[in-house]
């Protein structure tokens, strides 16, 4: 407890709460603990509280920024990408508890269980009355990132971008397809569809799975005007 009050700068008053939201859903099932005893619903209430905090910093920072430019960065900066890095940069990767089956796994590795444990963090200090505090932290933590992909177009998650923009008009998901695979196993290249609403909207090409489908989600972006 001591360690998150000094990574974060900010006192806790209810302890469960940060306990909580350290803890993997997987170590309350093994021990028969109830819903609030791992860090799901917290998590949901840290991802809206990041999202408020960080539109609101962006809004003041960028005066000049349209709505699109404004959320581009946001969905790189709140993206499990981004946040399973800043939580190990805090040294919070350590502190998760999770089942003895998981950990064998190594599942601690794993990006969404570093982001979500983050996010849940928010959420239990948000419940502990320190939103104050806690805008602070954020802007801290964040303002580097941020200025770091201002100053960095290309760095842009295209996937998570496009992710944002069709959940925000139809809650619905870009639905990625491996057509095909050229070349020796050794020296792959992948070809791969992003599909929104049952029509294909972006192709790209890569020597992994990931860079193709970035890719698709890049050509995707520009050609729904999402991205200039």
């Amino acid at each position: 407890m001591k360690t998150v009050e000094d990574i974060f700068g900010i006192k806790v008053n209810n302890k469960q709460l940060i306990k909580a939201a350290l803890t993997h859903p997987s170590f309350a099932i093994e021990n028969n603990l109830g819903i609030n005893a791992h860090y799901e619903r917290l998590e949901f209430l840290g991802d809206a509280v990041l999202k408020f905090t960080i539109s609101d910093i962006l809004y003041k920072k960028y005066p000049d920024y349209a709505e699109g430019e404004l959320s581009k960065i946001r969905s790189v900066v709140v993206s499990d990408n981004m946040l399973a890095k800043i939580s190990t940069a805090l040294g919070l990767v350590d502190l998760i508890i999770l089942a003895k089956h998981e950990e064998k796994q190594g599942c601690r590795k794993l990006e969404s269980i570093r982001a979500c444990s983050f996010e849940a963090l928010l959420g239990a200090y948000q419940l502990d009355g320190k939103l104050p505090e806690l805008y602070k932290f954020i802007e801290k933590t964040f303002v580097p990132y941020i200025e770091d992909i201002n100053n960095s177009p290309e760095k842009y998650n295209a996937k998570a971008v496009l992710q944002e923009y069709t959940q925000g008009l139809t809650k619905e998901r870009p639905v990625y397809k491996t057509v095909s695979t050229e070349g020796p196993e050794h020296n792959k290249t992948f070809n791969i569809e992003v599909e929104y609403q049952g029509r294909v909207v972006g192709k790209g090409t890569g020597k992994s799975k990931k860079e193709a489908e970035q890719m698709a989600a890049l050509e995707a972006c520009h050609k729904l005007g999402v991205m200039n």
